[in-house]
């Protein structure tokens, strides 16, 4: 039987990546989709016999016809065929651990299609850079760059704006990733196989051979746990932030800075027609930032010791990369003096080698520097790295295999060995092996120095405040006074490890994020702490300091972030500081907690309010504002398509530098590939360019999507989001009916057992005053729990209500609305992200959770008024966007969502028997395994966890 990915011609094949109409573009997707299923089909029979195989067939085969009568119209069909589906998973849910199987069937079916989808994302990256005529895409540099040439730039005000310009992801370990380490290694493998389909072209036997390969991690997949047997320690976590690195982001680097120089060789040709931008005349645009083993807020397995580990991993992680890369470098370049001379820089160099090895008391046979200079130098700055070079340079000099040289103090003294590298092949004929072996090696070591990644600590406003009162006895031999709280001791054993830990490398800690942040003295506080345990806060000839940023998260504490910041930065205490920080300061803004706190609108709109305060209260005060948007994975936290939040920004408030969070499965699905993270990052850096010289203005010269704000718009969303606070305010945060039925009619509960996180799912433990509110729950679990009950109330409740109230009061409301969602870019966004969450929701298996709630008449007030709402946002969205139907406009998300559904819906439905089992009192490892397995699918199949 030929391989299911045979194709008809190869000629067929190639024309697949040159099709331009979406049912033609989608057609390898389609295949791929079908081909994996049928695999998985086969192992599920393998593995689980029979039994399991016609249980999965028979489920998807009726939410399928459920979805397809929904579509027609036939809505009496859909209710029957959802009750169908509900008698089969009632038989499924009496058998736990038949129940955790099919689960588990249909995760991997999401598994397999977010591969697929992945790989279709490649795919068509790949077919863009296959047509020169096609025209550049926006949030591509080439778009970009195109962009700002029609608007009147030329090479050197383009040089000056990207040199502005510097992004920095920070990977955070917020409990949203619910695959294990080894799921995702087995992902990797799969996607790399994937992507072998589309060589063109492959004998048969080749065919056949992926296919086998596919078959067997399908195979072992299987066979592996995907539900941890316990919680991820923050070790765990470390690991697994750090194995983007080796995935991605290390071979992305210079792959991105080539394509950028492409770019703006493509649209801002040198005058010089042979010459080329090289990849070392480009700025640093891009540098990467975590918060795991740093962020201690509410995390009391976060210590001072996970901190010190966190770097010693990154370190080691980042040395091991070196050695390897220099050592393939070592085996690839064996250029000789006798063929090629080297520059008198690196003889001087090679001399003080050969000085510091006899100095050292290592017996060397040869008196002069070898021919092989070049190899030489390699082996010398592996021995500086505290590695072991190839044999061969230890055979050539006689050098015994202990042979070491002074470890290199600084990143830099590591730049300047290749620098001289670079310099001296560039200078001898050798300018085409700088670039290629050289200048990569440089570009990372640019990026990532000796730390790899900033490392944020976090902790809250109210520790720091205990912390001082508790400390203000301090003796002057510097013991502790007599009585201290372990979380107070916490803190300090905190800043005494970033003392020591900056000592060896500066750069590795370099902010202190304060959340709750409510007053200027949080930030004052963390300054009185840091000098008390040893820290030097100002930046030194050494390196920088460390810098308190105040993270805004609740609505009332955006609206005062501006007056707040005018206070610390005016303050004597404080202005000292900052210039000694070059008059740099970085604040945070918070999208999870002001969303669970004021509603979508209402967090969106003051979010953006504050970040355009700041720097007007920045500029006021001599202050180059840096912001670090907390934006979680799911439009209910502040989620959403990058590229679009980050050219949102409000005009004129951007310093061309940003920070924000990459959390949870947001990870996967950016940084498990080489191209995937470097369209992500492309995304990024081509955003914030557009952002920072917005070229629309000058092209065309009106206020459409230029970031320039109407009045009127600004009037319309002042209105719309005191409406929607109100609103959201009274029927949901304030609401004592909203909890329970939450806590009734979701999965919330079912948290602990999934394991997802080191974090606990609430900020303090209520459970045993029995005063559960939802002041207690995080925002992620409160997004979670809505989104595995298919409700997705976080991202839209009181957007609807504020919507139709503005409408109904303004004559021509409709219509300005209409024009701010095609003009303005913060509008246009949140409208989008909105119509994508709707399109996600299903109240009719929502209203089958909420029949979990004990108390009727609670149950069908919440829920009614929610369905309302639901309907109410609906409709006001496709009326503001001139749609038939959610996403007619967005063809790749419909399909991909549409793809999903069928698959969705049998996880729903077997949550909801399990969790009634459970409910019913009986217990047991096997159902709750079985309910984490349906959390997982879930996850899997909306492609959002919390």
């Amino acid at each position: 039987m030929p391989s299911l990915w045979t194709p008809a011609s190869w000629a067929d094949r190639l024309r697949e990546f040159e099709a331009r109409d979406f049912d033609a573009k989608q057609a390898p997707l389609r295949r791929d989709v079908r081909s994996l299923a049928t695999l998985l089909g086969q192992v599920l029979r393998e593995q689980g016999g029979d039994k399991l195989f016609d249980a999965v067939e028979s489920l998807r085969r009726t939410t399928i016809a459920r979805r397809d009568a929904e579509a027609s119209g036939d809505h009496a069909a859909a209710a029957r065929f959802l009750d169908e589906a509900r008698e089969l998973t009632r038989g499924i849910a009496a058998d736990p651990r038949h129940a955790y199987d099919v689960a588990r069937a249909f995760a991997f079916y999401f598994e397999l299609i977010n591969l697929a989808e992945t790989n279709h994302r490649k795919r068509r990256r790949r077919a863009a850079l296959l047509n020169s005529t096609a025209s550049a895409q926006r949030g591509s540099f080439r778009g970009t760059l195109r962009r700002l040439r029609e608007a009147g730039h030329v090479r050197a005000s383009v040089w000056e704006v990207l040199s502005e310009i510097r992004i920095t992801p920070v990977f955070t370990a917020h409990p949203t990733e619910v695959a294990r380490r080894s799921v995702m290694f087995k992902r990797r493998s799969i996607s790399d196989l994937l992507e072998r389909f589309d060589d063109i072209a492959l004998p048969a036997i080749e065919l056949d051979a992926i296919q086998e390969s596919v078959l067997a991690e399908i195979t072992a997949l299987w066979q592996t746990d995907d539900v941890r047997d316990a919680r991820p320690t923050v070790r765990d976590e470390i690991r697994m932030g750090l194995d983007y690195y080796e995935a991605s982001i290390f071979a992305t680097i210079p792959a991105l800075y080539r394509e950028l120089a492409a770019a703006f060789d493509a649209e801002f040709p040198p005058e010089d027609p042979t010459a080329h931008t090289s990849l070392l005349d480009l700025p640093v645009v891009v540098r990467f930032g975590s918060w795991i083993g740093g962020d201690r807020d509410g995390n009391p397995f976060v210590t001072a010791e996970t901190t010190e580990e966190a770097l010693a991993m990154s370190r080691s992680l980042l040395f091991a990369y070196y050695v390897r890369e220099l050592n393939h470098i070592f085996e690839e370049l064996a250029s000789s003096q006798h063929q090629a001379p080297i520059s008198s820089e690196l003889c001087a160099r090679l001399e003080e080698t050969l000085t510091e090895l006899r100095n050292a008391g290592h017996s060397i046979a040869a008196n002069t520097i070898p021919n092989e200079a070049v190899r030489f130098h390699l082996a010398a700055m592996t021995l500086r790295l505290g590695g072991t070079p190839a044999s061969t340079m230890f055979r050539n000099l006689a050098l015994s295999s202990n042979a070491a040289l002074p470890l290199y103090a600084s990143w830099t003294e590591y730049l300047a060995d290749l620098t001289l590298l670079w310099n001296s092949l560039s200078s001898n004929n050798g300018s085409r092996l700088a670039e290629k072996y050289i200048a990569p090696l440089i570009l990372s070591v640019r990026t990532f120095g000796f730390h790899l990644q900033t490392l944020d600590i976090r902790q809250h406003a109210l520790v720091h405040e205990a912390a001082v009162k508790e400390l203000t006895a301090w003796h002057e031999d510097g013991s502790l006074p007599e009585t201290i709280s372990d979380q107070t001791a916490e803190v300090i054993n905190t800043i005494r490890a970033v003392a020591a830990l900056k000592q060896a490398t500066p750069q590795s800690i370099t902010q202190y994020v304060v959340s709750g942040a409510s007053t200027a003295e949080d930030a004052l506080r963390v300054v009185w702490l840091s000098r008390l345990g040893g820290v030097k806060v100002e930046n030194t000839k050494a390196g920088p300091g460390l810098q308190p940023v105040l993270l805004f998260e609740s609505i009332p504490d955006l609206e005062a972030a501006p007056e707040i910041c005018r206070k610390l930065w005016t303050s004597t205490a404080y202005k000292p500081l900052l210039d000694a920080w070059d008059n740099t300061q970085e604040m945070m803004l918070g999208y999870s907690d002001s969303n669970k706190d004021g509603g979508m609108i209402a967090s969106t709109w003051q979010i953006w309010k504050a970040h355009r305060a700041l720097h007007e209260v920045a500029r006021e005060c001599g202050v180059k504002l840096r912001l670090f948007h907390g934006r979680g994975g799911t439009v209910g936290r502040g989620g959403g398509p990058t590229h679009r939040s980050i050219y949102a920004q409000p005009l004129e408030s951007f310093t061309g530098e940003l920070r924000l969070t990459e959390q949870g499965e947001v990870l996967h699905w950016k940084y498990s590939d080489v191209v995937l993270a470097e369209r992500n990052l492309e995304l990024m850096i081509a955003a914030s360019l557009d952002a920072l010289a917005r070229p629309d203005r000058t092209v065309e010269n009106t206020t459409h999507l230029t970031g320039a704000i109407e009045p009127s718009w600004e009037a319309a969303l002042d209105e719309l989001s005191d409406d929607s606070f109100a609103y959201y305010r009274e029927h949901i945060a304030d609401n004592p009916d909203v909890f329970p039925y939450f806590e009734q009619a979701s999965p919330v509960a079912e948290l602990e057992h999934a394991r997802i996180g080191s974090r606990p799912a609430k900020r303090i433990d209520a459970s045993a005053t029995k005063k559960r509110s939802m002041a207690d729950l995080r925002a992620i679990p409160w997004v979670f729990g809505w989104m595995q009950s298919r409700h997705v109330v976080p991202a839209y409740f009181g957007v609807g209500h504020a919507l139709e109230s503005f409408v109904n009061r303004h004559g021509g409301g409709l219509k300005l609305l209409q024009q701010m969602a095609a003009s303005f870019p913060l509008f246009l966004d949140m409208i989008r992200n909105v119509e994508m969450a709707l399109a996600k929701a299903d109240f009719a298996i929502a209203k089958l959770y909420a029949s979990m709630v004990e108390n009727e008449e609670l149950r069908t007030r919440v829920y009614t008024m929610l369905q309302e709402e639901f309907e109410r946002t609906r409709r006001m969205v496709l009326a503001i966007t001139e749609q038939k139907e959610l996403l007619e406009r967005n063809d790749v998300l419909a399909n991909s969502i549409r793809l999903r559904n069928p698959y969705v819906d049998p996880m729903s439905l077997l949550q909801l028997e399990l969790l009634r089992v459970k409910r019913e009192g009986q217990t047991s490892e096997d159902l709750d395994r079985a309910i984490t397995a349906t959390i997982n699918g879930i996850s899997a199949g909306l492609r959002n966890t919390g």
